[in-house]
């Protein structure tokens, strides 16, 4: 009777054991999350791409074809998020490509991400938008890394004269929403107009159609 008590209380600890670490791996798990952009990362090649540009319905009261929704995203979470604000307002997709691609392992891009940022680094970019000076809407959308964009954010920011454009910020993120993107936004543009961001959960980029519509009905690009 002692030896069969013995054997259902060792099972009875390990089973405790066992969902104690998965709790504590589950919080290790959403803290590295809340560090960059809460995406769970993708091997290159598993993400469904978009073209850099393309046509879009135009349902806003602007002119479609003077907006330009350009965006730099490693999961596709930001992707998601601009092919929905695409679908609403039209105009031309443009996504923000390094030369040098960022790992796919989450802990490495960790580690380059903070790197970048703390040696204020601006990678050199992949895509270009050739005919920036016809847009007068630029949507720049990004995870949230470190509390402010990726620093191929900043490469794109600085590569044009965005002079008297409207920016329109948007990410994704796992907590951290905007940080001090828009800060840093208005700091490399200051002679644009930069209007009110949205900022979507990675998880909830997939159900995220009515926060795009409010957002853009907010601010007077759709009816």
């Amino acid at each position: 009777m002692k030896k069969l008590s013995a054997l259902i209380l060792a099972i009875l600890m390990g089973i405790s054991l066992v969902a104690c670490e998965s709790i504590n791996s589950d919080r290790i798990r959403s803290d590295e999350d809340s560090i960059v952009d809460g995406q769970q990362f993708s091997a290159p090649g598993q993400e469904e791409k978009t073209g850099s540009k393309a046509e879009g319905d135009n349902t806003s009261g602007t002119e479609g074809n003077n907006i330009l929704v350009a965006y730099f995203s490693h999961s596709g979470n930001t992707r998601e998020i601009a092919n929905q604000i695409h679908g609403r307002i039209g105009g031309d997709l443009f996504e923000i490509v390094t030369v040098n691609p960022y790992p796919s392992e989450y802990g490495a891009v960790v580690d380059q991400a903070r790197k970048e940022q703390a040696d204020d680094y601006r990678p050199e970019l992949a895509t270009k938008v050739e005919n920036m000076d016809s847009y007068d809407v630029v949507f720049v959308g990004y995870p949230n890394w470190f509390e402010t964009m990726p620093m191929a954010v900043f490469s794109f920011l600085e590569e044009y004269d965005l002079s008297g454009k409207t920016i329109v910020p948007f990410c994704t993120h796992e907590g951290s929403r905007l940080g001090r993107s828009v800060e840093d936004i208005k700091r490399l543009c200051p002679q644009s107009t930069i209007l009110d961001g949205l900022a979507i959960r990675g998880g909830d980029v997939k159900n995220a159609q009515n926060e795009v519509y409010e957002w853009l009905h907010e601010l007077g690009m759709i009816e």
